[in-house]
């Protein structure tokens, strides 16, 4: 049993069976996980919790109560810095700073990953020579 109140969710999904269902549930009860819908449906008779999975392809919408707009949609803001964090921390892209650049240098000694440069578009053999860049030849 919940004590205190945080609102409520309704999903709007597609049942193979009975068609469009819409189910009102409280908010703490419905989360959206690896491409799923999870839905808290009850307890078996040795209180486990039961749930529903729905695919989020069969889900036209979810609606939820908050207390406030604001609070929510910076939390989901937190959550969006915290995940493209995570993402960069292992997935380079862009420009690097001197740090990253010495780890990654650091681990060709070590045998570790190593970076290979890839050209972009086509060059023509006299932009390739060296030197072409700074204007001598």
């Amino acid at each position: 049993m919940v004590d205190e109140d945080f609102g409520e969710a309704t999903i709007v999904y597609e049942d193979p069976d009975e068609g469009t269902v819409r189910r009102t549930v409280e908010n703490e009860h419905v989360a959206y996980f690896q491409d799923h819908w999870i839905v808290k449906t009850g307890e078996d008779d040795e209180g486990r919790d039961t749930i529903m999975r729905i695919p989020a392809t069969r889900v036209y919408h979810v609606e939820r109560t908050v207390q406030e707009f604001e609070a929510e949609i910076s939390t989901l803001a937190d959550q969006v810095r915290s995940l493209t964090a995570d993402i960069r921390q292992k997935l380079p892209v862009g420009s690097e700073d001197l740090e990253s650049r010495g780890r990654r240098d650091r681990g060709r000694d070590r045998g570790g990953p190593v970076e290979i440069d890839v050209e972009r578009g086509r060059e023509s053999a006299e932009e390739r020579k060296p030197g072409s860049e700074s204007g001598g030849s």
